[in-house]
């Protein structure tokens, strides 16, 4: 393949901050892209990749019958395998069809789908409820036969570990209030840990992972469908702390009682709508906002990153 392919810029910063790794996917890029177009009889838009994400090259693509799909190349990663791994088994059910994959080549063809809810102009009031909506029919999907986890390596302890990690290796961006609130949720939710309450998560359900359908199917009752699950075992509330993460426009100029009210207004929200313990969610909300914006931070992305520790310093 000789055509040039245009990556999006955070998708190039993500791969570069990868070292070697990314470097080498960068550079066979194009070389994959003309496999998968020989071996799924596709042609790809390689000029015109699809807004959004940092982590993969995202393209439209016409099938040789005329049918249209989209494309996702993923950098490197051992959580693919688990993204394939959760759409394979949720059929459409709440999240993006699976037309094929590859996890050698970290490759899927998908369905294709429409702008993401955040890009509608939605209030987030109802922009949380479609979450909602969305999340109690994607917690149903299977777990797939096998699949576990490890109290000593559940979420909770691991965002706990990359908080203080980051934050100390970051030359400490954010205050040290942030930072111990932050660890002390990641704490008690590593305490609260139960795999009797734990579903096929999404992982990182924010407006932007949530497309719309183009017209209405089964399995997309909320009109939408998520893309990108990392699929792995937690708490519910995980999902909906991610969730509650977001709004940092909504957030930033306020002062602090009012963005902690306007905050805890959205956290019960979440809580009425799932039947969810309430401050599970306010904990992973705010463990979230912090970790997030360390480890947007760590890639160089500080556009991106510096607004959720912003906010949390009104939050703490």
């Amino acid at each position: 393949m000789t055509r040039p392919v245009e990556v999006p810029p955070l998708v190039r910063q993500k791969a570069r901050s990868l070292g070697a790794v990314g470097e080498r996917w960068l550079t066979e890029l194009a070389s994959v892209i003309g496999d998968v177009e020989r071996r799924w009889s596709i042609d790809v838009d390689v000029g015109r990749p699809l807004p959004g994400g940092t982590s993969s090259y995202v393209a439209r693509a016409r099938t040789r019958d005329g049918g249209e799909a989209v494309l996702k190349l993923s950098l490197p990663s051992p959580d693919f395998a688990a993204q394939v791994r959760t759409l394979r088994l949720a059929k459409g059910q709440g999240y993006v069809r699976l037309l094929a994959y590859d996890l050698e080549r970290h490759a899927m063809l998908q369905e294709t789908l429409g702008p993401s809810m955040d890009q509608l102009g939605l209030a987030p009031v109802q922009q949380i409820e479609t979450l909602c909506t969305m999340l109690r029919r994607a917690w149903r999907v299977p777990r797939a036969a096998g699949l576990t986890v490890d109290p000593a390596q559940e979420k909770a302890h691991a965002l706990g570990e990359l908080v203080g990690r980051l934050w100390e290796g970051l030359g400490r961006p954010c205050s040290e209030r942030v930072v111990s609130q932050a660890l002390t949720f990641a704490g008690r939710r590593a305490a609260a840990f139960d795999p009797d309450r734990c579903v096929v998560v999404h992982g990182d359900p924010h407006p932007a992972n949530a497309l719309r359908v183009t017209a209405p199917r089964a399995g997309a009752d909320a009109g939408f469908v998520f893309v990108d699950p990392d699929g792995f075992l937690a708490d519910p509330a995980y999902d909906l702390g991610v969730v509650l993460r977001d709004w940092c426009g909504e957030l930033r100029g306020r002062g602090g009682a009012e963005a902690g009210g306007l905050v805890r207004s959205y956290c019960a929200l979440l809580a009425d709508r799932t039947g969810v313990d309430e401050r599970a969610v306010w904990e992973w909300g705010f463990l979230e906002r912090v970790s997030t914006g360390l480890y947007v931070l760590d890639f160089g992305a500080e556009e991106l990153g510096r607004p959720f520790l912003d906010t949390a310093e009104l939050l703490a």
